[in-house]
Order: C-alpha cells, then sequence, then structure tokens
C-alpha cells in the first residue's frame, strides 16, 4: 500500500508538471497574436492570459472524461501506464518547445498513452472507434476547419473595410483583438486544462483513491478541476516565447485586424469541441486559422517552409509519443516493477 501511495503522489505530480509545462508551451495559443500585434506588452499578455485560462478550466469537464475513459480502457490502465505515458509526453513537449514548434500537447498526451497502455494490455486495450472519432477525425478535421474558417472570416472583415483608413482600422482592431486574445485564452482553457484533469482523475481512479460509477462513468473531483486550472494557468505565466515568436511573426507578418481574425475564429471552433468532449488540438487550429487568414492577401504571405516544420511535427506528435512510452514502459517493467 505504501508503495501504491507513492506511486499515486508521483503520478500527479508528474500530471500536474506536464500541466505547467503544457501552459508555457501552449501559452502561444492564446497570446502569440496579441504580442505580437504590440496590443499588450508581454507581462500584460500572459497575466490576462493565464486569467483566462484558468476561467476556462472551470467551464466544464467533458473533454476530461473523453481523456479518463473514452480512449483506453479504465480497467486496463495503472499507475505505471499513466506515470510512463506522462514522461512521453513531457519529453515530447521540452523537445518541440526547444525548437520553437508549436505541437499538440494534447497529442502529445494521448499517444504516451496509448503506448504505454498497450505495452501492458496488448492493442485489445484501446478503443479504436472512440480514437478515430474524438481524436484521428479532428486532428485532420480541425486545421481544415480552422484554415477555412480564419480565411472566410479575414476576407469578410477585408470587404466591410476596404474603404478604411488603414491608421484608423488598425487603432479598431486593437481593442477588439483584446477581447478576441480574452476569447482565445478561455477557449485553450477549456479544452486543454481537461486533459490532466482526466489523467489525474484516471490514476485516483487507478490508485483506489475515488471509485468509478455504474457503467464505468466517473465525476472530475472539483479539487482536481481547481489544481490543474491553477497550475495551467502558472505555466501560461511563464511564458513560452520561442514558440510564441514562431506562431506570432513567423507564418505570416500579422497587424491587429489579422490578429482578431484568427483569433476569434479559432476560439469558436475550441469552445465548440469543448462543449462536445472533443479533445482538440487548439494548436492545430489557431495555427491553422492565422495560415488562413494570412492567405487573403496572397499565397507567398505565409511562410510555407515554416508550415512544413509544424506540419511535420504536428503528424509525428501522436506516434513518436507512442514509441517513447512504449520504450519507457518496457524498460520501467524491466528494471523497476
Amino acid at each position: 500500500m505504501t508503495i501504491s501511495i507513492g506511486l499515486l503522489i508521483l503520478v500527479v505530480a508528474g500530471a500536474l508538471v506536464f500541466e505547467y509545462i503544457n501552459g508555457f508551451h501552449d501559452a502561444a495559443n492564446a497570446i502569440a497574436t496579441v504580442v505580437s500585434t504590440k496590443v499588450l506588452t508581454p507581462r500584460q499578455a500572459v497575466i490576462y492570459g493565464a486569467t483566462l485560462e484558468f476561467t476556462g478550466a472551470l467551464l466544464g469537464t467533458h473533454v476530461a472524461k473523453t481523456i479518463g475513459a473514452g480512449i483506453i480502457n479504465p480497467d486496463t490502465i495503472t499507475l505505471h501506464v499513466i506515470f510512463c505515458a506522462l514522461l512521453a509526453a513531457i519529453i515530447w513537449n521540452l523537445i518541440t518547445w526547444y525548437f520553437g514548434l508549436p505541437s499538440s500537447s494534447s497529442h502529445a498526451l494521448i499517444g504516451g498513452l496509448i503506448g504505454a497502455a498497450v505495452v501492458n494490455a496488448g492493442w485489445g486495450c484501446v478503443r479504436f472507434m472512440e480514437l478515430l472519432d474524438k481524436v484521428i477525425e479532428p486532428m485532420f478535421l480541425a486545421p481544415a476547419i480552422g484554415f477555412g474558417v480564419g480565411f472566410i472570416v479575414m476576407a469578410i472583415l477585408l470587404r466591410i473595410f476596404y474603404k478604411a483608413n488603414p491608421d484608423k482600422l488598425n487603432r479598431r482592431f486593437r481593442r477588439a483583438q483584446i477581447f478576441s486574445a480574452g476569447l482565445m485564452a478561455l477557449s485553450h482553457g477549456s479544452n486543454d486544462a481537461q486533459k490532466t484533469m482526466g489523467i489525474i482523475t484516471l490514476a485516483l481512479l487507478a490508485g483506489g483513491v475515488i471509485q468509478a460509477e455504474s457503467g464505468g462513468n466517473f465525476e472530475i473531483p472539483v479539487y482536481v478541476i481547481l489544481s490543474c486550472a491553477t497550475v495551467m494557468s502558472l505555466g501560461v505565466m511563464s511564458g513560452g516565447w520561442k514558440i510564441i515568436k514562431t506562431m506570432g511573426s513567423k507564418i505570416i507578418k500579422l497587424k491587429p485586424i489579422n490578429g482578431f481574425a484568427a483569433e476569434s475564429s479559432a476560439a469558436s471552433i475550441i469552445l465548440l469541441a469543448s462543449h462536445f468532449g472533443v479533445p482538440l488540438s487548439t494548436t492545430h487550429v489557431i495555427s491553422t486559422a492565422i495560415m488562413g487568414v494570412g492567405t487573403t492577401y496572397k499565397a507567398h504571405a505565409v511562410k510555407w517552409g515554416v508550415i512544413g516544420n509544424i506540419v511535420c511535427a504536428w503528424v509525428l506528435t501522436i506516434p513518436i509519443c507512442m514509441f517513447i512510452a512504449s520504450m519507457i514502459y518496457t524498460l520501467y517493467r524491466n528494471f523497476i516493477l
């Protein structure tokens, strides 16, 4: 029992470390555009973003339940599996942060969970229909939708304001972008913070601290929600400046009207996904919304070489994290268990 309690504490601590890294790794999703357009200073942006990230994390638990019981059969998940999955996701997040690549923390966590669980219990533990419906399909659809919605919103704004004085227009949208950046932070918190809530709840179930209801359903404890919301917001406050630079200036050169279009488009998509419990990659959505906004001017306004590197990171995240987690779990089982 002592080992189980110690391992449970270690897993929960690891999950909170992942949540913190997720916060500074994905801070760019919420504040990159508002910083790059100089609407807010970096310090103002991270405080503003962190506050709304915390608020967003309290909006619901649909995504947490998908992560906790939707993709892997909970009966096959042990504390050892969760710990190895978290290590894999943390490693990949740190690698992509180092290279300034806006990869998906959500997919890193899901890939790690699948990799460790399969080594532990075989492929039968994976709920493939749920994986296809809640992860694989959105992985391809979300970027396409983000690009399309960003393009349409920007095209509409250009049509409405095509006669406006550029300086006056930018001043107007500097104010509007404060609202859209806040909405983006709120939506990011509503989706990304919940993923770690699901993982911690899985750990509490595996450790016998809480019990599942009939049918395998469970509720996310309030203390888990509050702790994840707090740690995520602290991570955002620390910033993730390498990825913020990539998102804010290396894809296209953003103006306030562009930032408003990208943020409002992405936030709407993410909030809708959170409502239906879809663990969407917020990184994919905001990145492609920025791309869509850029192509309303001309195709070569978007730096496609940078985008190619980003897309490679997107595609590789789940399989690489599956591989890392499976290797960690194999070593862990052979030398520690």
